[in-house]
C-alpha cells in the first residue's frame, strides 16, 4: 500500500481470502464480547494476527462500540504501532503497548483478549486472586500467570515484564485491572476467557454467600485431562460456529 486512505468498501478487494476470514473473526469476537456484556464502552481490545510472513495484526478501531465493529473496519497494525491499511480510523497506544508485546512474544498468540469486567477487575483485586471454588476456576488455575499492576499501559518497558509473567500461559490476570487470554485462534482465546469470566463471577457470588468450599490439588492436577477426555473435539471448535451463528440471527452486520 501507498499509505493513502481507503473505504470501508474497498477493504475486502485489498486483502487476502485469509485476511477476510480473520477480519469476519474478529468482528464476530467483539460482537460477542458486547452480547456477553463483557465490554468496557470502548476502552478494551482484541487483537488477531494476520495471517502470513508480516508481523501485522488487528485491532479494534478507537472510537466505535464493540457491536458496531465490522469487518472492514478493523484496523490493520505492524509490531511498532504503524498503520499498514488507513481506513480513516486510530488505535489506542495502550491497547498497542499489551497486544503487541504478546503478539511478538508468542507465536502461538494469535489472538489476544483483554477485558475489564466488574467480576474480572474484583477478582483480580483480592490478594489470593482466582480460588479453586468451581469446575471453571480448575481449568484457568491450570494454566494462569499474573501480572502486577503498572498504571495505565503507556510505557512500551513493560512489555517485557508482560510478556515473561505470562510465559507459556494462556491466562493473565492483570493485577487490579482485569483478564487477558491468548490463544492459537480467535475461538480459543474467546472459550478461554468465556472460562475465565465464569470463574471470577462465580467467585464473587460464592464470596457474598459466606464460607468457600475449596476443590483439592489433587483434582486440580488432572483437571486438563480430565476436559480433554470429553471430547476429541476442542470445545472451542465445537462453540464457535454454534456462536456464528446466533451472531447471524441477531445482526450480520458484522460480516460487512
Amino acid at each position: 500500500m501507498d499509505g493513502s486512505r481507503v473505504t470501508m468498501n474497498e477493504v475486502r478487494g485489498l486483502v487476502s481470502p485469509e485476511e477476510w476470514q480473520t477480519r469476519v473473526d474478529l468482528a464476530a469476537c467483539y460482537r460477542l464480547v458486547a452480547n456477553y456484556r463483557w465490554d468496557d464502552l470502548i476502552f478494551t481490545h482484541i487483537s488477531a494476527r494476520v495471517p502470513g510472513p508480516e508481523h501485522h495484526f488487528l485491532i479494534n478501531p478507537y472510537g466505535l462500540m464493540f457491536d458496531e465493529i465490522t469487518a472492514s473496519s478493523l484496523v490493520k497494525i505492524d509490531l511498532d504501532g504503524r498503520i499498514v491499511l488507513d481506513n480513516g480510523y486510530p488505535v489506542n497506544r495502550a491497547g498497542f503497548v499489551i497486544h503487541s508485546a504478546l503478539h511478538a512474544g508468542r507465536d502461538d498468540a494469535q489472538c489476544v483478549l483483554h477485558t475489564h469486567t466488574q467480576n474480572g477487575v474484583a477478582v483480580s483485586a483480592q490478594p489470593e486472586g482466582l480460588l479453586p471454588i468451581s469446575q471453571q476456576s480448575l481449568l484457568v488455575l491450570s494454566d494462569l500467570a499474573y501480572h502486577d499492576y503498572e498504571g495505565i499501559a503507556v510505557n512500551e518497558d513493560e512489555r517485557t515484564r508482560l510478556v515473561a509473567d505470562m510465559g507459556q500461559h494462556h491466562y493473565l490476570m492483570l493485577r487490579n485491572h482485569g483478564l487477558l487470554t491468548c490463544g492459537a485462534s480467535i475461538a480459543d482465546a474467546f472459550l478461554a476467557m468465556y472460562t475465565f469470566e465464569s470463574s471470577c463471577a462465580i467467585q464473587i457470588k460464592a464470596q457474598a454467600g459466606g464460607a468457600l468450599l475449596r476443590i483439592g490439588d489433587d483434582i486440580l492436577r488432572v483437571i486438563r485431562a480430565q476436559a480433554k477426555a470429553v471430547s476429541e473435539t476442542p470445545s472451542s471448535m465445537l462453540a464457535w460456529p454454534a456462536l456464528l451463528r446466533r451472531l447471524d440471527r441477531i445482526d450480520p452486520s458484522f460480516r460487512n
